[in-house]
């Protein structure tokens, strides 16, 4: 065990990390990789592949994944916010890319080969989006003169736009859900307020009569599903209470997608609707525990970011599971941690290692309790954590 007064660059992270929020990220994981390897095998044998050609593939992005939100926890708030701003920059040139270069899968160019890899870049696009636009609103709110709320709107409008001619609505609701959140807690002006208001609904008509691909969904939707929905709202009604056991299940056997945007459902047929609720309730604790962090940190920048991404991270959650159970139309967006998705594992070890990062702890009884004992200053007990300004 480290002890409470080692400096070392890991003894001070054991220290100060929030470990409720890490053990809930670690469980979703295991859970993650237990329903892939109960969903994916059918999957994977229709379309001529081994039955545990997924299973291994989430093995291997979920090593590196959990290696990245460990070393990105570790960070000061300054190199999360360079991070963010490369890493943005980088990803919409390569969301740019996808849509000149990249292939169309089921109507839609999202994904981009990169030698061996293929990436969904706008799975990036969110958590370096919402800590770009976190920093930018913080150097409004705090009267540095700069009008951030006007840079953060122009990057949402260009994101938006390349996801809208994707098309990726799904995504696009997500970061346009951040950038709302993130303006109103920053506190967005009252006239802009006003019309985003108004331009919302206006927004979802326009996508209705123009893009094809989001009229079809949402008249199936109104139509009252279809194959798709009903086979998922059929596994809540066969798993009961307690579900029909593992790998008895058979709904993986007609979605297509079973094993990624309808994983959910796969857990509900096969584990009952108890260990669903025990889902909902390890993504509601992280949620809840995220927002509660975030504000007892220190700094405009750590309560918009941290929050942001907290928000982010649950909306994304909830926008699955309720397309599995047909109160929204279908999305296609994945459910973070548990669905198969190798650019999914990796933007959500990204964005829960920043949340990690942001909401360290820095000044707390123990702290100061173990500062006087052995005569540190916490500056350097805490380098990483020192106001600094870039």
């Amino acid at each position: 065990m480290l002890d409470r007064t080692d400096r070392s660059l890991i003894g001070i992270w054991w220290w100060t990390v929030d470990r409720w929020l890490l053990a809930s990220a670690l469980l979703l994981m295991v859970i993650g990789l237990l329903l892939v390897m109960a969903a994916s095998p059918p999957v994977a044998a229709r379309i001529g592949l081994p039955e545990q050609h997924f299973v291994w593939r989430q093995l291997i992005y979920l090593v590196p994944s959990v290696g990245i939100m460990l070393g990105i926890s570790l960070l000061s708030a300054r190199t999360i916010r360079v991070l963010a701003l490369v890493g943005l920059i980088g990803i919409i040139g390569l969301m740019i890319a996808t849509l000149a270069i990249g292939p169309e899968v089921k109507g839609a160019t999202r994904w981009i080969s990169l030698g061996p890899l293929r990436l969904q870049p706008s799975e990036f696009a969110k958590p370096f989006f919402a800590v770009v636009c976190a920093w930018l609103l913080g150097l409004w709110r705090e009267g540095e003169n700069f009008p951030g709320w006007m840079w953060a709107s122009g990057i949402a409008a260009i994101i938006v736009t390349i996801l809208v001619l994707q098309p990726d609505i799904g995504m696009t609701s997500v970061l346009v859900l951040t950038w709302g959140f993130l303006m109103f807690l920053a506190g967005m002006p009252l006239l802009l307020v006003l019309m985003a208001t108004a331009l919302a609904p206006l927004a979802l008509v326009t996508a209705y009569f123009l893009l094809p691909h989001v009229h079809k969904r949402v008249d199936k939707f109104l139509a009252g599903g279809n194959m798709q929905t009903e086979r998922s709202i059929q596994s809540f009604i066969d798993g009961g209470l307690f579900g029909v056991g593992p790998g008895d299940g058979t709904v993986k056997l007609h979605l297509p997608d079973a094993h990624a945007d309808f994983i959910f459902s796969v857990a509900a047929e096969e584990y009952g609707l108890l260990a669903c609720l025990f889902l909902i309730s390890v993504y509601g604790f992280f949620v809840l525990r995220g927002f509660s962090r975030s504000v007892s940190g220190e700094g405009m920048f750590t309560l918009l970011a941290a929050s942001g991404l907290t928000m982010q991270f649950g909306v994304q959650a909830a926008i699955h599971m309720a397309s599995s159970v047909d109160l929204i139309p279908t999305k296609g967006m994945t459910l973070p941690f548990i669905s198969y998705g190798g650019s999914s594992l990796l933007a959500s070890g990204i964005t829960v290692g920043i949340i990690l990062a942001l909401t360290r702890t820095q000044n707390t009884s123990i702290v100061s309790s173990n500062v006087r004992r052995s005569g540190l200053s916490e500056t350097r007990l805490y380098p990483s954590h020192s106001r600094e300004v870039l």
